[in-house]
């Protein structure tokens, strides 16, 4: 192999692998908690059921994304980074949530006032402990 062919192709390695740690810093850092049934009306989609992601893997929105409704139907992915209770994260999951509502609206008040994301029951346990009071998140939208 020629030298400026070997040295072309260690820069796109350099890329390729820099490239990946700056995808992963777009990531935001926020809260999570959990609310429970029932989770219609929402402030989204209103009473329609096909609103939800087959998986149960939804969400409200916190005042930080609701973004005067706009955020209705985005996805985002989150994991859990810490929480107050020991060992309530599931390391290395993460999951893919959508936005189905405004967490000052939602029909079952969440677990803690204020949070970035409240998470439906399911998306809550599976990056959780489901008796954790609060999480710290890492999300992005997808």
């Amino acid at each position: 192999m020629s030298k400026p062919l070997r040295l072309l192709l260690q820069w796109l390695s350099f890329f390729v692998i820099f490239s990946q740690f700056f995808y992963a810093s777009q990531a935001d850092l926020g809260t999570a908690t959990q609310y429970s049934p029932p989770y219609t009306p929402s402030a989204c989609f209103g009473s329609d059921s096909t609103q939800f992601p087959s998986s149960n893997f939804f969400a409200a929105a916190g005042e930080g994304i609701w973004d005067d409704g706009a955020a209705c139907g985005r996805q985002y992915l989150v994991s859990c980074i810490s929480s107050i209770s020991p060992r309530a994260c599931k390391s290395g999951e993460t999951i893919q949530i959508k936005i189905v509502d405004r967490a000052q609206t939602v029909a079952s008040k969440p677990t803690r006032q204020g949070t970035t994301i409240v998470l439906s029951n399911a998306a809550f346990a599976a990056i959780a402990d489901s008796n954790a009071p609060s999480l710290n998140i890492d999300f992005r939208q997808v």
